[in-house]
This record gives C-alpha cells, structure tokens and sequence, in this order.
C-alpha cells in the first residue's frame, strides 16, 4: 500500500534514492492532468543533482491517443537503459509535428512526469513512483488557467475520460510507492 506523504517528503524520498541507486534511476511522478505533477516534477529534479526531466505531454499530439510511449522507450528508456546517452524529439502539440530535439545523458535520474508516465506497457525499471492527487474542481481551474476556456471541451470530453480509463485499468493509486496531494 503506497504512503501518503507531503511533497517535501516525496522530494527527500527521490534524493535518497538517486543517491543510494545505481544508474540510471527512473523517478515517475503521474497522476491526472492539473494535479500538480509538473511542480512535483521540477522540485525533484531541482533538488537531485544532475536529475533531468522529461515531460510525457513532449510525446504527445492531438492525433495521439494519450501519449507516444513507444517512443518514449525507444528514444529514451532503452538507450538508458543499455547505458547509452538518450535522444528525443519533442512533439509540438499545436502545430502537430516535430520540433527540436533533447539530450539525456547517460547514467542520469531520470524524473518522468505527466498522466499515466507510470504505465505498465512503458516497462521502466522505477526506482520510485509517485501518484500526486487533486480533486476534480482544482484540477479544472488549474486546466481553464493554463490552457484557456477555449480548451475545456478536450478536457472534459478527450483528457478527463481517457485519464479515467487508465486508473480503472491500472489502479495506480495502488502500486505506486508514494502519494502526494497536489493542493498543499
């Protein structure tokens, strides 16, 4: 059963682990969109030194059902993994095709953030999961704030129901190792 903690305890968590792991050490931060995943995220990678974060909305496009995880393990976890230097293409969502291109060093921690970055099918060796949780009217605002009122509909009618259909079928609530309110 994961345990519920304050950020500054899911950010200490990450350190000791980057610190006391060989490389490289996989941290995925998930959970649904406007939760305060992308604050966690950056307070970890902030916090450990030499960590690099790696958003999942870079492998995303609006003919994209969720995000690109096949080619997120492609270009990033498999090179990692065989301890080479990894390489990604950020995907630009507005214009629908490819922009500049991401270095991630060899033997780094890596800190993936973003809705359902903790899939199964992704196979990344976590060395720490964490699940950050905000209720549905936050995460709303959160969304009309970032992204304009213009895009609620996609919220309410594509993000929000696929987000559902990956924690009716993952549960990650459960199998992460921690779990972080997004609103404190």
């Amino acid at each position: 059963m994961p345990g519920r903690v304050t950020r500054a305890e899911a950010v200490a968590a990450a350190r000791r682990i980057a610190s006391a792991a060989d490389r490289p050490v996989f941290i995925g931060v998930d959970g649904r969109g406007g939760s305060g995943k992308t604050t966690l995220a950056g307070e970890i990678t902030a916090a450990v030194p030499g960590a690099v974060q790696v958003h999942v909305d870079d492998f995303a496009g609006p003919l994209v059902p969720e995000w690109d995880w096949p080619r997120f393990r492609e270009q990033v976890v498999e090179p990692l993994l065989a301890g080479r230097a990894a390489r990604y293409q950020r995907w630009e969502w507005n214009r629908d095709e490819p922009a500049e291109w991401h270095d991630v060093p060899a033997g780094t921690v890596l800190v993936v953030e973003g809705v359902s970055s903790t899939r199964a099918e992704l196979a990344a060796p976590w060395g720490l999961q964490i699940w950050v949780e905000a209720p549905r009217e936050v995460r709303l605002a959160r969304a009309v704030e970032r992204d304009g009122a213009d895009m609620l509909p996609h919220w309410l009618d594509v993000w929000m129901p696929s987000e559902e259909a990956y924690v009716a079928r993952e549960r990650p609530e459960e199998r992460v190792d921690l779990i972080v309110s997004g609103t404190g």
